[in-house]
């Protein structure tokens, strides 16, 4: 049986690639954790795993009552 991704990695790695590619610049805004909840049909806290897997790679930072905004990275 193939191996099957946990859904809050498929997310993360989907964000990562579009930071690295360029689609998403340093300091921009990401969608809310409810948007991106309901556009890959999974529960807000799967969200939240994937923005805590991403904030641990130095990819993104939060700011409180504001948003998750991407970082500056090299």
């Amino acid at each position: 049986m193939p191996y099957e991704q946990a859904e809050y990695r498929r997310i993360a790695d989907g964000i990562a690639g579009q930071i690295k590619s360029g689609e998403l610049t340093a300091h921009e805004k990401l969608p809310s954790t409810a948007e991106l909840a309901n556009k890959h049909h999974v529960s807000l806290a799967t969200v939240n795993r994937a923005f805590g897997l991403l904030h641990d790679r130095g990819l993104v930072y939060g700011k409180q009552g504001k948003g998750v905004f991407v970082a500056e990275v090299e």
